[in-house]
């Protein structure tokens, strides 16, 4: 087994089979006052549990999505070991895209636009793209720039959009049964022998939920995934 990445939430290796073992960590990123926040890229805070957490929730959202037919990269977990094997897959661009899906505005998208709507306003599954570049901040993409730079096809984009909606009304119909409401979330794909697929994770630490009108932190989430 060896290192292959280092990431800011789990560490990635290649394993002799083809396929990568990931293992998750208690680190979490933080906004600019050092919060808790899902959508930044700074790692400034850790967790105990966290990576555990983010395991448990991660198998039990691509369990649901694979028996929905919705294709990840996921083969097995090891809680004992907060660990997880996947797929290698071909991402796209330089260092692959992140996919966020906003139900409400909150978080980045609000401070962006808070002159032109209110905190928590309804958001009809709207689809925001940023390629995955810490360097440069990890800039919001749209469709024209995506395909004229060859990062992704307009069929590649098209199905990317449809998939991340239907992921996105799955966790809302799955959270909601636990009493509790969906903001937005983030997502990555990857390509498998052409065709496209969710990877990474879906854990506390890339999608924002609350419970009435408290945003639930990470190891708050966790305990609806024991």
């Amino acid at each position: 087994m060896k290192l292959i990445y280092k990431g800011k939430t789990k560490d990635v290796y290649n394993l002799e089979d083809g396929n990568l073992f990931l293992k998750f960590k208690d680190d979490v990123t933080v906004d600019e006052d050092g919060k808790f926040d899902p959508g930044q890229n700074t790692v400034g805070m850790t967790i105990d549990g966290a990576g555990l957490a983010s395991l448990k929730m991660t198998t039990y959202y691509f369990g649901l999505l694979n028996k929905k037919s919705i294709p990840t990269h996921f083969v097995s977990a090891d809680i004992n070991n907060a660990s997880m094997t996947v797929k290698a897959v071909e991402k796209f661009g330089i260092d692959n895209i992140e996919v966020i899906c906003r139900l409400k505005a909150v978080g980045s998208f609000y401070r962006r636009f808070k002159k032109y709507c209110t905190e928590g306003m309804d958001l009809d599954s709207l689809i925001e793209i940023t390629l995955k570049d810490d360097a440069l901040g990890d800039p919001v993409i749209d469709k024209y720039g995506l395909i004229q730079l060859k990062i992704l096809t307009e069929y590649e984009y098209a199905t990317i959009v449809t998939m991340t909606k239907r992921i996105a009304e799955i966790l809302k119909e799955d959270f909601a049964e636990k009493g509790l409401e969906l903001y937005d979330m983030k997502f990555e794909f990857g390509k498998i022998g052409g065709e496209i697929v969710l990877i990474d994770e879906i854990s506390p630490g890339n999608v924002r939920v609350y419970k009435g009108s408290q945003w639930l932190q990470p190891l708050e989430l966790a305990e609806y995934f024991k």
